[in-house]
C-alpha cells in the first residue's frame, strides 16, 4: 500500500492540559481531549484572546449540550473523526470492515503532542487505537501561521488479516448562526458556478466521481451567517485537497449545530490494508473569516508562503492552441513567435499536435516522440527560434491519456485503466493510461524526461482531457492508485528538472485543488476564454487560488467557445487579473490591435508585482449588472480595481460604487489607470464624469469603502481600471 511520507521529526512540547488553545492570525481553535476520546473542536473561528486553563475549562463546561433526544445516554459530541460508538448517527468518520467484521470503531487516545514547526505552524498529533478492531489511528490537526486549519488521518491495520477501508472523513464544527451554504457547480467551459442554499437539517453531500477534481467540484464548501458576502458576515469553509474522487459535506442535526467535512471517496475494495499497512487521507483544509475575501486571503497567504511558490515575475505567455490548433508548420509558428515577441510576450507554448501521428484528436495520443513528418529536424528549429527571441519555450503534453489509435495502445493494451471484461466507453477518442502499472509509469517517465533533457523546455502544459470511467487496475478500482501515481510522476520530474514549471490543465479547469498545486505552478482556469464567462470563472477560482496561479488569456475578437465578440480592452482587462497570456493568431491582428495589445502587456508587466502579491478584494455591489474587484498591496500603499459592467443596469447613471480593502485612515490619489481609462459607454458620448481625469480625486480609504465614487456609465461587457495610491 502506497502511503504518503510522514512529517519529519520536530521538537515536541508536551501539553499540560487536555484542553488546547491554538491561535494564529486572528483565529482560535479550541480542542478538547478529555476522557481519552478522539479530539473534539469546541471552537473554530474568531480569536478568543489569551485564555488560561480555568477559563478553557469553563468554556468546555458552558458548551455542554442538553442531552435531549440524544441517541445514547450522556453527551454526544462529534469528534474530528465522528464515531457511531460515541453516539454520532450522522455521516461516520471511518467506514470499513474485515468482510463485515469490525465495522464500527471505538478509538481510545493513547497519546498526543503539540509541535511548532519552523514556519510557525502549530501541529497537534493524536495517537489512538482500537485494539478490538485491530486498528491504530494517527490524527494530525494543524493551525498555520495564516490561520488556516488543516487535518488528515492515517489508519494502520494492526491485526493479522486484511481490513478494507471504505472511507476516512474528517470534520470541523460550525455554529448554529451559520444558516447559509455556498458551493459550486459547473461544466466544461463554465467551471465554478456558485450556488447558495439554506443550511438546513440533514446532509448536503458533494460527491465527485470523475477521477479528477472536476468542473463541478464544491471547491470550497462555505457555511456562513445570513446574507454573507465578500466583505461581510462570518464564513467557515472547507476544501478537500485531492485530485481524484473525493467527498465534501455539510451536515446539521438536532445534536450538533453544524459540521463541515471532507475526504477521499473510495470505491469498494479500492484500499485494502494488509497487516501492518497504512492509509493516509487527503488534507482537509478549513478557513474562517469575516467575509469571503478574508476566507480566501488565508488560502492565498498560505500558498504564497510555501518554499516552492513561484516568485519570479509571471511571464506573459503565448499559447498556440486557438491560433493554429493542429495546423503545425514551422514557418507559421515562427511568424507567430515573432509577432508574440514584438508585443512583449515572454513565453511561447507549443500546444497539441507536435508528436506521432497526432494531426487531429483521434490518434497518436501516448506516442510522445516528435513527429518526423511535421518536424523532420525535430523541434530544434522552432525551439532555437523562440529562445533566440528571448522567449522561454513550453510544450503541451497529456501523459495520462492514450488514443486507441496509437502505437502505444496497440503495443500495450494492458496499460489501459479498465475492468477485466471490457474497455471503458471512449471519451474524446481516448482512454486513460494506467500509471499504477509499473511499466506504463516507467515508460511515461522516460519519455517526458527524454524530451526535457533534449530540448530547452522551461514549461509543461500538462493536460487531462477525460473523466475516469470504469477505471480498474489489476481487477479492482484504480482511481486511488492512479492519483498517487500521478503525484509520484510529477514529483519525480520536478526532482530531475527543478527549473521546469508545470501547468495543471484538465479540459480547462477540471483539476484545481491544493494537492495538485503542491506540484504545479499554474492552473488553467478554463478552456473558455470568453471574457464575460471568465469574469465569473476567475472570480470564484480566486476564492481558493491567488491570481498569479490562474492562467488567463487574451483571445481573438470572437470567442471560440461561445461566439461572443468583445472589445480588446474587455478581453485584456479581464486577463490582467491572473497570469496573463495570449491565445490569438497575432498574424491576423492589424497594427492598431497589436499596438493596443502591446500597451496592455506593458501594463501587466508594470502591475504584476502588485497583482501577484497583494490582497484580492471584491465589493458587495447591490446592482447585479456591475462588479468591482481589485488587488490591494500588503501595506495598503497601492491598489488596482476593475469596474466591470456585465449587463445593462436598471439605473442610469449607475450610481456610486465602493472600493474596499484600503487603509481606512490613509488618503489615496484615485484616478483612471491606462490603458483601461477609456470609457466605452453612454457616458463617453454625451456625459462627462468630473473625476475621470489623470488628476482624479483624493479621498480616504474609509470614504472609498463606505461612500464610494460615481461610476462611469459603461456599455455592457466592458470594463475600466481605477488606480488608488497612498497620497
Amino acid at each position: 500500500m502506497s502511503t504518503e511520507q510522514r512529517d519529519a521529526d520536530v521538537p515536541v512540547t508536551r501539553p499540560t492540559t487536555d484542553l488546547l488553545h491554538l491561535r494564529a492570525d486572528g483565529v482560535s481553535v479550541v480542542v478538547d481531549l478529555a476522557d481519552g476520546t478522539l479530539p473534539r473542536v469546541l471552537h473554530w473561528g474568531a480569536d478568543l484572546g489569551d485564555l488560561d486553563a480555568s477559563v478553557l475549562a469553563d468554556l468546555r463546561f458552558a458548551s455542554r449540550p442538553l442531552p435531549i433526544g440524544f441517541p445514547v445516554d450522556g453527551e454526544v459530541a462529534a469528534a474530528v473523526l465522528p464515531e457511531q460508538s460515541a453516539g454520532h448517527l450522522g455521516t461516520p468518520g471511518l467506514t470499513g470492515s474485515r468482510d463485515g467484521r469490525d465495522f464500527s470503531t471505538a478509538f481510545t487516545v493513547t497519546g498526543h503532542r503539540v509541535d511548532r514547526t519552523g514556519d510557525g505552524t502549530q501541529r497537534l498529533v493524536v495517537q489512538a487505537a482500537d485494539d478490538a478492531a485491530g486498528l491504530a489511528l494517527e490524527l494530525v490537526l494543524e493551525l498555520t501561521a495564516h490561520g488556516l486549519v488543516r487535518q488528515r488521518g492515517t489508519l494502520t491495520n494492526t491485526a493479522d488479516d486484511a481490513y478494507a477501508v471504505d472511507g476516512l472523513l474528517l470534520t470541523l464544527p460550525v455554529p448554529a448562526a451559520a444558516t447559509e451554504l455556498l458551493d459550486f457547480t459547473g461544466r466544461w467551459a463554465r467551471e465554478r458556478s456558485p450556488q447558495r442554499t439554506a443550511f438546513t437539517h440533514g446532509t448536503r453531500l458533494r460527491d465527485n466521481r470523475r477521477g479528477r477534481t472536476g468542473y463541478d467540484t464544491a471547491l470550497v464548501l462555505v457555511a456562513g451567517t445570513p446574507s454573507f458576502g465578500h466583505r461581510s458576515g462570518q464564513v467557515w469553509g472547507v476544501h478537500t485537497a485531492w485530485s481524484g474522487n473525493h467527498r465534501t459535506l455539510a451536515e446539521r442535526s438536532h445534536y450538533h449545530p453544524g459540521l463541515l467535512g471532507g475526504g477521499e471517496l473510495l470505491s469498494p475494495g479500492e484500499v485494502r490494508l494488509a497487516p501492518g499497512e497504512s492509509y493516509t487521507s487527503p488534507w482537509v483544509y478549513g478557513s474562517w473569516g469575516v467575509g469571503l475575501d478574508a476566507l480566501a486571503g488565508r488560502f492565498h497567504r498560505w500558498l504564497r508562503a510555501r518554499p516552492q511558490h513561484p516568485r519570479s515575475p509571471r511571464p506573459v505567455t503565448l499559447n498556440t492552441w486557438e491560433a493554429v490548433y493542429f495546423q503545425h508548420d514551422l514557418g507559421r509558428l515562427t511568424e507567430l513567435a515573432d509577432a508574440a515577441a514584438a508585443i512583449g510576450a515572454e513565453r511561447y507554448v507549443l500546444d497539441d499536435g507536435w508528436f506521432g501521428s497526432r494531426r487531429d484528436d483521434t490518434r497518436g495520443l501516448g506516442d510522445w516522440y516528435v513527429s518526423a513528418d511535421v518536424w523532420p529536424d525535430g523541434l530544434h528549429p522552432l525551439v532555437d527560434h523562440v529562445t533566440g527571441l528571448g522567449l522561454q519555450f513550453g510544450l503541451w503534453v497529456e501523459p495520462e491519456m492514450v488514443n486507441p489509435d496509437s502505437d502505444l495502445a496497440r503495443a500495450h493494451p494492458d496499460w489501459i485503466l479498465r475492468v477485466p471484461s471490457r474497455l471503458p466507453r471512449p471519451a474524446r477518442h481516448q482512454q486513460v493510461l494506467d500509471l499504477a502499472h509499473p511499466e506504463a509509469y516507467a515508460h511515461i517517465l522516460e519519455r517526458l524526461d527524454a524530451l526535457l533533457t533534449e530540448y530547452a523546455i522551461g514549461y509543461l502544459k500538462w493536460d487531462h482531457n477525460r473523466d475516469l470511467v470504469d477505471a480498474g487496475h489489476a481487477g479492482v478500482a484504480g482511481v486511488h492508485g492512479q492519483t498517487l501515481a500521478v503525484y509520484r510522476l510529477l514529483d519525480e520530474l520536478r526532482a530531475r528538472h527543478p527549473g521546469v514549471e508545470i501547468e495543471s490543465c484538465s479540459s480547462g479547469g477540471g483539476r484545481v485543488d491544493l494537492e495538485i498545486l503542491e506540484r504545479t505552478d499554474r492552473i488553467w482556469g478554463s478552456d473558455c476564454i470568453d471574457a464575460l464567462e471568465r469574469q465569473q470563472i476567475q472570480r470564484w477560482t480566486n476564492l481558493l487560488v491567488p491570481l498569479e496561479l490562474i492562467g488567463a488569456h487574451v483571445g481573438s475578437g470572437t470567442a471560440h467557445s461561445t461566439g461572443r465578440r468583445h472589445a480588446l480592452s474587455f478581453r485584456a482587462g479581464t486577463a490582467l487579473f491572473g497570469h496573463l497570456g495570449i491565445e490569438w493568431d497575432l498574424r491576423e491582428a492589424d497594427d492598431a490591435q497589436r499596438a493596443e495589445l502591446a500597451a496592455w502587456v506593458a501594463a501587466y508587466k508594470d502591475l504584476r508585482g502588485l497583482l501577484h502579491t497583494g490582497t484580492s478584494v471584491h465589493a458587495d455591489v447591490a446592482d447585479p449588472s456591475h462588479h468591482v474587484h481589485g488587488v490591494v498591496a500588503p501595506d495598503g500603499s497601492d491598489a488596482l480595481f476593475a469596474v466591470v459592467a456585465t449587463a445593462t443596469s436598471d439605473a442610469l447613471p449607475t450610481g456610486r460604487l465602493t472600493f474596499p480593502g484600503l487603509d481606512p485612515d490613509a488618503t489615496y490619489h484615485v484616478r483612471p489607470q491606462p490603458p483601461g481609462d477609456v470609457v466605452e459607454g453612454l457616458g463617453s458620448h454625451w456625459l462627462s464624469l468630473p473625476w475621470w481625469t489623470p488628476d482624479g480625486v483624493r479621498l480616504t480609504g474609509r470614504v472609498l469603502a463606505e461612500v464610494g465614487l460615481q461610476a462611469p456609465v459603461l456599455f455592457p461587457e466592458h470594463l475600466v481600471l481605477v488606480r488608488a495610491t497612498r497620497a
